[in-house]
């Protein structure tokens, strides 16, 4: 008697391909032809909502345990979605402060561990509208993330530029109060005013002390042992720098910012990167710099704190600007005045602490100028 057509395939045995097949017909999934040109190896495809949740919730778990240890986490290739040619973040390195006490090898012996060509990109003396709100756009033009250190008074004069620091996914550090001279000649008990009162005005600028990152650089590198045993007390992470770009030296083109900073960071291979986002020239040069490090082949890791941090801040109304300057392009095309008083501190050399030539930002006139004040010094 003939078996039924159903009854003859439960009775047929399959080989391994054949069985697969049969497997992949159960679950309801389709199977691609490659063609002999395609660069993919025999694989599962079509719709499949299930395994896209599953992997999307590996992805999670993996992004929340990685936080927790403090392991780098890749960025996502869809955080540029109207700029496949920028630069990017490559990862994200999370660090705890137990265990980063000072880094940057222009002072110190430690650093942050970074691959080969990867850089860190840190701002100083801000905010300063318009030119920290220039850089902003231009690392949100690249998907870019940097490390700002700022300045307490300045925080205090444009908490609106603070909150959208923060709120533009970069992360915030402090860098005094108000960015004396000779830091490392302050007593004791004006040096903590310093720190406490630069931590005191940025928070209050930015709204949220949990949005605040522990990390602080010296004014001018400014150290001593004693200053340094108040920051590690305090659990703040010290910041120095691997690349100096000497933004503000007198007289310089915002193409010999550039210059000099490949050269040094080339020299390096990687390391901190140091900015300042109060000058003109600096957010001309930006956009320059960064085209540069995609062409010599560099990726941008973002730094931050372990801990919880708020997603956002509130929002708050736009500081009046200094300079009806909109764009690196227009800022480009108005000279730069040579007449900012810049002034230059040699640090005594030694093995542990380098020689280092370092601008006071304190003295910048555009600061002064937005300040509506003149700034004194000890």
């Amino acid at each position: 008697m003939a078996r039924s057509p159903a009854l003859r395939r439960s009775n047929v045995r399959f080989g391994p391909t054949a069985d697969m097949r049969e497997r992949e017909r159960r679950n309801g999934m389709k199977l691609r032809a490659l063609g002999p040109k395609s660069n993919c190896v025999a694989r599962r495809c079509g719709p499949n909502l299930g395994y896209q949740r599953i992997a999307k919730m590996r992805f999670t778990v993996a992004l929340f345990v990685s936080t927790l240890v403090g392991v780098s986490v890749p960025a996502s290739a869809e955080t540029c979605p109207d700029n496949p040619d920028a630069l990017g973040t490559s990862r994200v390195l999370t660090i705890n402060p137990g265990e980063f006490i000072r880094i940057g090898t222009l002072q110190y012996k430690q650093t942050l561990e970074l691959k080969d060509h990867e850089v860190v990109l840190t701002f100083d003396d801000g905010p300063l509208p318009p030119y920290t709100d220039i850089i902003l756009d231009t690392l949100a033009s690249q998907c870019v993330k940097a490390t700002y250190f700022l300045v307490g008074q300045m925080a205090h004069a444009h908490p609106s530029t603070v909150r959208r620091i923060f709120n533009e996914g970069h992360t915030i550090g402090t860098h005094s109060q108000n960015h004396p001279r000779a830091f490392e000649r302050l007593s004791m008990p004006r040096v903590e005013r310093e720190v406490d009162g630069g931590i005191d005005s940025v928070t209050s600028a930015i709204g949220d002390a949990k949005a605040l990152s522990p990390f602080f650089r010296l004014p001018g590198f400014g150290r001593t042992n004693a200053i340094e045993r108040f920051l590690e007390n305090k659990q703040l992470v010290t910041w120095s720098a691997d690349v100096d770009t000497d933004d503000w030296w007198r007289g310089s083109t915002p193409e010999a910012i550039v210059k000099r900073a490949m050269r040094r960071l080339n020299a390096r291979g990687r390391g901190i990167i140091l900015m300042h986002d109060i000058h003109r020239k600096t957010a001309i040069a930006l956009p320059i710099f960064l085209k540069e490090l995609k062409a010599n082949g560099y990726s941008v890791v973002h730094v931050v704190a372990a801990g919880e941090q708020p997603k956002s801040v509130p929002e708050l109304m736009a500081s009046p600007t200094t300079d009806g300057t909109a764009s690196p392009t227009a800022l480009a095309s108005a000279p730069i005045s040579a007449s900012q008083s810049h002034r230059t501190k040699k640090r005594s050399a030694s093995k542990h602490h380098p020689a280092h030539s370092y601008y006071p930002g304190g003295l910048s006139d555009d600061r002064m100028f937005a300040l509506g004040q003149k700034w004194t010094f000890p």
